[in-house]
Formats: C-alpha cells, structure tokens, sequence
C-alpha cells in the first residue's frame, strides 16, 4: 500500500461521516431524542478527527499523483486548498461537539446553543468536505471534471450470420 491508496481508503470517512452526522443530528433534534443527538455529537467528533487523516495522507498522496500522465499539479492544489478550508471546519465542529458533549456530563441535557452551533457547523462542514471531494475525484477521474463530454458509443459491426 502506498499513499495514495492510503488516502483513497481514508478519504471518505470524513465526508459520509460529515453528511450522516449532520443528518443524525436533525433527526435527533426533530425527534427530541437527547441519545440521537449525542450519538450525532459523537459522529461530528470523529469526522474531525478522520478528517485530519484524511488531509495528512493527502499531501503525500498528491506528492506520488502529480507525476502521473493526465494529473493536474493546479488541480491537485485545488483540491488540497478545499480540503484545508473542511478540515478546519471539522475541527471545529469536533470541538464544539466534545464540548457539549462535556457539558452535558454535568447537567445531564445537550446545551441548545451547542445542538444548533453543530447543526450549522455541520452543514458547513458538509459542504466544503463535499466540495473538496468532488475537486479530489477531478484529479484522476476525466468524467467528473467540468464540462467532459462522453465519447459517442461506436456502433458494433453486425455479424454475418
């Protein structure tokens, strides 16, 4: 296994943890169930931390790729700018998570000013992980860039029979 592979396997940890976190969350908070919202708390705590693997292995995926036939160096350092900006942003909702979280140990109920600061932290989050995904898939996968046109299918020559 190499880097690459490494940050391949990692890299969707973050973002589905992201988007079901976030959705846990709202299902908890419609529902008013407190042990939905900290399993969703606890869902945006991890992110962030996979999220930082996920950008550790990165840089040294994009160090082995860039030498690749058809690999943008400016797409490369797109992607990792993207993946910056929601790694931020999933600590912080990491943070803010493990400290209601923490809070709650003591009065025995998830502050309100933390499940609302988590639900906007978390579609935040989402976003720019989706964004950074889907920048990443540009770099080795031609159909996922803008504008990319599939060629058209060449029809089979008929079989004498």
């Amino acid at each position: 296994m190499n880097w690459a592979h490494a940050h391949l396997i990692i890299n969707h940890a973050p973002v589905m943890g992201a988007a079901f976190a976030l959705l846990l969350l709202l299902w908890g908070m419609a529902r008013k169930q407190e042990d939905v919202q900290q399993a969703a708390l606890w869902g945006m705590v991890l992110t962030g931390l996979a999220a930082g693997g996920a950008y550790l292995t990165g840089g040294y995926a994009g160090d082995l790729v860039q030498v690749l036939p058809g690999v943008s160096v400016a797409r490369i350092n797109s992607h990792e700018d993207a993946a910056l900006l929601a790694l931020v942003a999933a600590i912080l909702t990491g943070i803010l998570a493990a400290t209601g979280l923490f809070l709650a140990r003591r009065r025995k109920a998830l502050p309100r000013w933390c499940l609302l600061g988590c639900l906007l932290l978390g579609l935040a989050t989402g976003t720019l992980m989706a964004r950074a995904a889907n920048l990443g898939g540009e770099i080795r996968l031609p159909e996922a860039r803008p504008g990319f046109q599939f060629p058209t299918p060449v029809a089979a020559p008929a079989q004498a029979g």
